[in-house]
């Protein structure tokens, strides 16, 4: 079976499965993230398949503290998939990471990380597993190039994602034109410079700021828990229709996961306060001179969205229940 026609099959029995349920039940059924996910069970299976040399160089205990570490360009461990493991494990490692997106992104996610990763491709990238499947703590980490992706099956309570991920894409070179062309995720970006034109001069002041943060790998997703003081518009400051449209602006930056993910990612935003959040847009990093807002973030108390556009995309993402 091809995955589209795997995608299809899935398809039709949800579809099935759910018809005739009210709106809310609906997004349930869809969103909720379960054990029996897909891309868990092919994570289990991986497990299975490894040999002790195999389990030696990336399997930890599942409280290491490099299960949690992300950063723009990084291995999470040496062992890199086109050399160490099986074509089967190799085909297993890309049909998790696939499972992980949404069927609209997936494939184009995909090729940012083969481009990204240069002559290696895919089979460049790194993967490491922490605890063992069927305790309630095991966790997938996937890493590379603009790409750290988790898998956990839940097991990190309270954590979307499974814990702080990363993306990016350099499409067109290091330093990318004004308008990034080529560049998969650089729409996250206009839908963005949607809200800034949506405020009057009064919040523009208040959202535009000078400097970004710095990026120093896990830190520059840290949270501090505040609920005031943070960069940026607090969200108590804009109008019913703004915030709608930051809401929509979150659903649009989510796309490119997995329903399950991006379900739980929103579920945590809304329960730690929408109004809570702060959003904010840099002015000194204008790529090209143009009004268009490369650099952006949304933070509350436990979340961090940093959207770096310049000189190319670079976006660390960190959302809990708690921080």
């Amino acid at each position: 079976m091809t995955r589209r026609d795997f995608l299809k099959t899935t398809a039709s029995g949800l579809a099935i499965a759910t018809a005739g349920l009210p709106a809310l039940a609906l997004q349930r059924a869809v969103a909720a993230p379960t054990k029996n996910d897909r891309p868990e069970t092919l994570v289990t299976t991986l497990f299975k398949s490894l040999t002790e040399e195999q389990k030696k160089a990336i399997c930890f205990p599942f409280d290491h503290p490099l299960r949690s570490k992300v950063d723009n360009n990084w291995h999470i461990t040496k062992p890199k998939l086109a050399e160490f493991y099986t074509k089967d494990q190799q085909a297993m490692v890309r049909e998790i990471f696939h499972g992980l997106h949404s069927p609209e992104y997936a494939e184009s996610v995909f090729k940012q990380v083969e481009h990204d990763a240069g002559k290696e491709g895919f089979g460049g990238s790194s993967i490491a597993l922490f605890g063992e499947p069927g305790t309630g703590h095991f966790e997938f980490v996937f890493t590379g190039r603009h790409v750290t992706r988790r898998c956990d099956g839940d097991s990190v309570e309270g954590a979307a994602f499974g814990g702080p991920i990363f993306y990016g894409h350099a499409a067109q070179g290091f330093n990318e034109k004004p308008d990034h062309p080529g560049n998969i995720y650089w729409y996250q970006a206009r839908r963005a410079n949607e809200v800034f034109q949506m405020l009057n001069g009064k919040q523009r002041e208040l959202a535009l700021l000078g400097e970004a943060r710095e990026e120093q790998g896990t830190d520059t997703v840290k949270l501090t828990g505040r609920k005031s003081g943070l960069p940026g518009i607090p969200m108590t400051e804009l109008t019913p229709d703004q915030k709608d449209l930051v809401r929509k602006v979150m659903s649009d930056v989510l796309a490119p996961f997995r329903k399950a993910d991006s379900g739980e990612a929103m579920k945590l935003v809304e329960a730690n306060g929408f109004d809570a959040l702060h959003m904010a847009f840099y002015k000194n990093h204008d790529v090209g001179g143009d009004g268009v807002w490369d650099v952006w973030q949304i933070e509350g108390p436990a979340m961090v969205w940093y959207f770096r556009g310049d000189p190319h995309v670079h976006t660390g993402v960190h959302i809990r229940e708690k921080a």
